[in-house]
């Protein structure tokens, strides 16, 4: 894929962002690009413009135009969801500067600068081959994940897992006969593996078997048992396996049917200044940077599988 760096004024390159509110406590907003549905040319060049020379550098080190293109869009879809969250000025997708935390994880580096008050936006991205998503939080750091429904794995499943996943993850799967609803719980609770990302800290530092996701029925406030799968009426819990005695009750987590064909998870630390009692809600967006903004919340593309969280 040929990405060139057209040298035009932005403001006339691009029509701006529609700006919105910052969410409100406890909110989330989600914000998927589909990259089969982009295939304008001029408009991935567009994007590219926004791109900083060492990202636009990293994006053309790739190898494959499709590998490229997803990068590409990845950087683009950040840049401008962060821009659209105006304070007291307006913000140029193209100015924001990125850090990395000592693991890895980025953060924007907002400039320091008089009568600029920087808003406490956290984000978080995931992508797979045919979706890229962007989650945004304020004040209390976010972690997401998606995963596409029809991902197959190239071990067995219950190998895979025990090498992973928690003795009780272990035994949940190991209860379901059915090899497909098996494959679909393994992919849920792959994806709800986003708690590490919320916490910042990667892989390396917090590895999957060290906590569990549990699903707690809202109604009989148990936990189901093994052979149980995932439903709506789940609350989702994390416990921490090193310290069983303190779940990790300052995390909440919902999984989401995303377009159809994806699996997304969601945790998000609760915010102390909302309270304990605030109920986390969603908004999500399907977006063309640009083109094209469609707020999907309470339709078929976006269903809560579990999870207490307001649409």
């Amino acid at each position: 894929m040929n990405i060139r760096c057209f040298q035009r004024n932005f403001s006339a390159a691009f029509p701006p962002l529609v700006p919105l509110q910052l969410p409100s406590p406890m909110e989330t907003h989600l914000w998927y690009i589909l990259p089969d549905e982009v295939k304008n040319s001029a408009l991935l060049n567009q994007y590219s413009e926004l791109l900083s020379p060492c990202e636009r550098e990293s994006v053309s080190r790739m190898r494959g135009d499709q590998l490229k293109k997803r990068a590409l869009l990845a950087r683009a879809l950040v840049r401008t969801t962060i821009a659209r969250y105006q304070t007291n000025c307006q913000m140029n997708p193209r100015s924001l500067r990125f850090r990395k935390n000592l693991y890895g994880k980025p953060e924007v580096e907002w400039r320091n600068e008089d009568n600029f008050n920087p808003p406490p936006l956290h984000f978080n991205i995931s992508h797979t081959s045919a979706m890229i998503a962007c989650g945004v939080t304020v004040n209390v750091p976010i972690g997401i994940d998606i995963e596409e429904k029809q991902r197959r794995t190239k071990n067995n499943i219950i190998a895979f897992a025990q090498r992973y996943f928690s003795p009780y993850e272990v035994k949940v799967l190991t209860a379901i006969s059915d090899p497909e609803v098996q494959r679909q719980e393994f992919i849920k609770l792959w994806t709800l593996k986003a708690y590490v990302k919320a916490l910042g800290k990667g892989f390396s530092a917090v590895p999957f078997k060290t906590f569990t996701i549990r699903f707690r029925d809202t109604t009989m406030r148990n936990f189901h048992p093994p052979e149980s799968s995932v439903s709506e009426e789940s609350d989702i819990v994390v416990e921490s396996s090193e310290d069983p005695t303190d779940p990790a009750n300052n995390w909440r987590c919902a999984l989401l049917e995303v377009a159809g064909s994806h699996y997304g998870a969601i945790c998000m630390e609760k915010d102390r200044i909302a309270g304990e009692n605030a109920p986390p809600k969603l908004t999500v967006w399907k977006t063309v940077p640009f083109v094209e903004d469609v707020c999907v919340s309470g339709t078929d593309a976006v269903l809560v599988l579990g999870g207490i969280i307001e649409q």
